[in-house]
């Protein structure tokens, strides 16, 4: 879909990236390089260690699994094109190219908030009411909700899109930013873009922030649950886990208010890329360290694939024990 301009219409965009890196650039691209591929390494690594053990078919790690997508998603989207800014220092992006980058973006965006609403509603099941969560959580109900968040993310940001189609672009077409963010693209146009940053705002403050109360809300009660835990030890185990969670969830719902809220003209644009840094590289490789890699039960189903690989060392060490 390429969108007509009543002007001139603007066939591509240019992406200023870092313009101050200067002589840092190469260490700024290897960083954002290990990122990136130890982003993909360990959601690859969650969505296949999922997909292939009996015992993480939990509807907890089902939701992972699709947090692992979204966040691949994300990286992919955004990543590698961040990396040939970088090197290149300006970097020419299709008008095409760009809508379809800022679509996925929104996309992936929303999709990783509902994600993240319906893991709280599970660890609520599971903390607060027990004894019916697996009658509650039953075979389908997981795969549905995953779903449904899809749905709801891909739907909601088409209709930003579908606003954005409608803007003029008469120049110029230099994006200061490291990829096609919104508040940045709608700078560049010549039309009243009130309309996209209304809709933008609505969606933002009625889905985010009711997203956003159920997730409190939801670890509110968790909350009061833990402390009537007689265990110390069991106590801590669950509030550790539950606290690494929230401090993602804020991160993530905090820079996307900060981002989406009010993205008018006259937003700091060096601001957005500090946030937009944060949302597209530092979550992505956060989320499975925080829910995945320090689990004990991802971490003994890594150790089984890897001592079956290895039945040879597997017998020294019987053998010398």
């Amino acid at each position: 879909m390429m969108p007509v301009y009543n002007q001139t219409t603007v066939y591509e965009f240019i992406l200023l990236g870092f313009p101050g890196l200067h002589t840092f650039w190469l260490f700024v691209f290897l960083i954002l390089l290990i990122i990136y591929v130890v982003t993909m390494f360990g959601n690859l690594l969650i969505i296949g260690l999922v997909s292939s053990t009996s015992q993480l078919q939990s509807p907890m790690y089902i939701f992972l699994t699709h947090l692992s997508l979204c966040d691949i998603l994300i990286s992919t989207n955004v990543g590698p094109n961040t990396l040939r800014v970088i090197a290149s220092r300006t970097c020419y992006i299709s008008a095409l190219s760009c809508d379809t980058q800022l679509y996925f973006f929104g996309a992936s965006a929303l999709t990783e908030c509902a994600l993240l609403s319906v893991m709280s509603y599970d660890r609520y099941l599971a903390i607060c009411n027990p004894l019916h969560y697996a009658a509650i959580m039953n075979h389908t109900l997981p795969h549905s909700l995953a779903m449904t968040c899809w749905l709801a993310g891909f739907l909601l940001a088409m209709i930003t899109e579908i606003l954005i189609f409608q803007l003029d672009f008469c120049g110029p077409n230099i994006i200061d930013h490291f990829f096609c963010d919104l508040a940045p693209l709608l700078q560049l146009s010549c039309s009243d873009t009130k309309s996209v940053e209304i809709q933008v705002s609505i969606t933002v403050m009625t889905i985010i922030f009711t997203q956003l109360l159920f997730v409190l809300g939801t670890y509110i009660c968790i909350f009061f649950s833990i402390l009537q835990i007689s265990s110390t030890g069991s106590r801590q185990k669950v509030f550790s886990t539950c606290s690494s969670h929230l401090m993602v969830v804020s991160t993530y719902y905090g820079t996307i208010i900060a981002l989406y809220v009010a993205p008018s003209r006259g937003y700091s644009l060096n601001l957005n890329k500090m946030l937009s840094l944060l949302n597209t590289i530092a979550t992505p490789l956060c989320n499975p360290i925080i829910y995945s890699l320090r689990n004990n039960e991802i971490k003994i189903a890594i150790s089984k694939i890897y001592f079956q690989k290895n039945p040879l060392k597997d017998q020294r060490q019987s053998g010398t024990g």
